[in-house]
């Protein structure tokens, strides 16, 4: 796999792999940029949602029919001191639907621990929490 990142000028960036699809990046104002883009460190997060999704969506593919809500949030924590890398991130999985905890759980865990590049990727301690039809579900 290979990125390509042009630079658009000021602290401007966009970048293109093997799939052709741009993606900008910008620095916030506190570093000398437009604020117009996500930055490369809010791409990251993203990139770990993603990941962990489509992992958890593979793994759960006989019950999609049964979700009706699918959200996933994450919270990152970042040293104070440069370089300000990620510590922690935690992922909240929002999820509705006609299916047991035990199986999200186990898509959640199988996504982290066997396929997910991204969080294999990352120094960071990964957490998960998991919100199942409005209420806190705990590790099942």
């Amino acid at each position: 796999m290979r990125i390509q990142a042009t630079w658009q000028g000021g602290r401007a960036f966009e970048a293109k792999g093997d799939s052709g699809f741009p993606m900008l990046m910008d620095a916030t104002e506190k570093y000398g940029g437009d604020s117009s883009a996500p930055t490369p460190t809010e791409m990251l997060l993203s990139a770990l949602a993603g990941c962990i999704g489509i992992d958890v969506t593979m793994i759960l593919k006989p019950h999609l029919d049964q979700i009706t809500k699918l959200d996933i949030t994450v919270d990152g924590e970042r040293k104070e001191e440069m370089p300000t890398a990620f510590t922690k991130a935690h992922i909240t999985f929002t999820v509705d639907g006609d299916i047991p905890a035990k199986k999200v759980w186990r898509a959640i865990k199988l996504g982290e621990e066997k396929y997910c590049a991204v969080s294999a990727s990352l120094k960071a301690e990964i957490t998960h929490s998991l919100i199942l039809n409005g209420e806190q579900v705990e590790e099942v």
